[in-house]
């Protein structure tokens, strides 16, 4: 009988212990035993069991009559021994006790004599009865100890499987973060240095729109290095609950004006309004929020079109804090190709690019971060369609109570 230890729940207990969580101490051994009697097997395996042992052995009681003069008490007893094994096997140990009591008093009452009575005469059938019994039961119940075996091993086979094709994956994934961080890394580093070379030329006399280019190229080389670095050190802090949101009434027109000020500004509209009412939140995590958010919807933006930013105040949902009146949606808009309904949860996950372009930094942590810090300032962000065509990402975030 297995043993509960006095452990937290879901620490380490068994699948029997975790079972009787909750069952008054009274009740558990009552618990353990019926687990030891049902066995390992299905519903309908056991039904079958006992279909066997009720209607099988009777039947099989019936063709031994026919040669009952031919055959000794002996061999008579080893085929209903082969028949508790069988249903022992179908039905589990339950099944296997029932089989075996049905067969020692079917062959009690039609092939030990005095016959048609439970009186056994003679003692070498009284002792070849008993014996049967002891080895019904012993058979019984070593079949279902195999069995439970074999479930067992089953379930521990299942079980390193499943392990070794998460190991399998985590290694696949490690990889392609090596090959997608190294390549977003090197990339920005080699035209930092290849432009800082070109200008150090001393035997060179750069015209001066060749070296505003160059100079363009070092700036932006550093800002792509610069986020590729702050969204894995972000992606650090998620992993290991280290952010902190430090909730405070905001507004925010300011932080989207911060966040779209020295990047996109060409390809971004912003249509928020000063007059709406103030967010709580964190701001520099909800300025993170927003520059993850319009550079993913800037990359996927075709040329000629433009990101939009829509705010605007909506009542709260059910499930609000009582004191926020209202909600303040802040829509980030882009027109590109759009993902489909069913792959918008992958967006979420870290280290997932859902297109085979190269964008720069782009190592597939934007959309987890904003995610990740959305949620640790009790806000909600979800995607949907664009009309027309494109990715709409919705920040629900709550006004600060007046």
């Amino acid at each position: 009988m297995p043993r509960c230890s006095a452990v937290a729940p879901g620490a380490g207990r068994s699948e029997e212990c975790a079972s009787l969580v909750g069952v008054p101490s009274w009740s558990v051994p009552r618990a353990v035993a019926r687990s030891i009697v049902r066995g390992d097997v299905t519903r309908a395996r056991r039904v079958t069991g006992f279909c066997l042992a009720v209607a099988g052995l009777p039947l099989v009681t019936v063709l031994l009559l026919t040669a009952s003069e031919q055959l000794a008490l002996g061999s008579v007893l080893l085929v209903y021994l082969l028949g508790v094994v069988v249903v022992s096997a179908v039905g589990g140990l339950l099944p296997g006790l029932v089989s075996a009591a049905v067969s020692f008093a079917l062959a009690n009452w039609f092939f030990t004599p005095p016959f048609h009575t439970l009186t056994v005469d003679g003692r070498d059938a009284l002792v070849e009865l008993v014996v049967f019994a002891g080895v019904a039961l012993v058979v019984a119940a070593t079949v279902e100890i195999a069995a439970r075996d074999r479930l067992r091993y089953q379930r521990d086979l299942d079980e390193h499987e499943a392990r070794a094709r998460e190991l399998a994956g985590e290694d696949r994934a490690r990889a392609a973060l090596r090959a997608s961080v190294g390549h977003d890394l090197r990339t920005p580093l080699a035209s930092t240095k290849a432009a800082v070379s070109s200008l150090r030329q001393s035997d060179v006399a750069w015209p001066e729109p060749v070296r505003a280019q160059l100079l363009a190229t070092i700036e932006d080389s550093t800002d792509r290095l610069t986020r590729v670095v702050a969204n894995l050190l972000d992606m650090t802090r998620l992993r290991s609950d280290a952010v902190t949101a430090r909730l405070t009434p905001v507004a925010l027109d300011e932080v989207v004006s911060r966040a779209v000020l020295t990047e996109h500004r060409a390809s971004v509209a912003v249509l928020v309004a000063d007059d709406l009412p103030l967010v709580l939140v964190d701001p520099g995590l909800l300025e993170r929020v927003v520059e993850n958010l319009v550079e993913n919807a800037v990359r996927f933006t075709p040329a000629g079109e433009r990101v939009e930013l829509h705010a605007a105040s909506v009542p709260a949902p059910d499930d609000a804090p009582e004191d926020a009146a209202s909600w303040v949606e802040l829509r980030v808009v882009d027109r590109g190709p759009g993902i489909a309904p069913e792959r918008w949860a992958q967006v979420f996950t870290a280290f997932q690019r859902l297109d085979d372009r190269d964008s720069g930094s782009h190592v597939g942590l934007g959309l987890a971060i904003a995610q990740g810090f959305t949620e640790a300032m009790g806000a909600e962000i979800t995607p949907s369609r664009t009309p027309g065509g494109g990715l709409t990402m919705t920040l629900r975030l709550p006004a600060a109570g007046r």
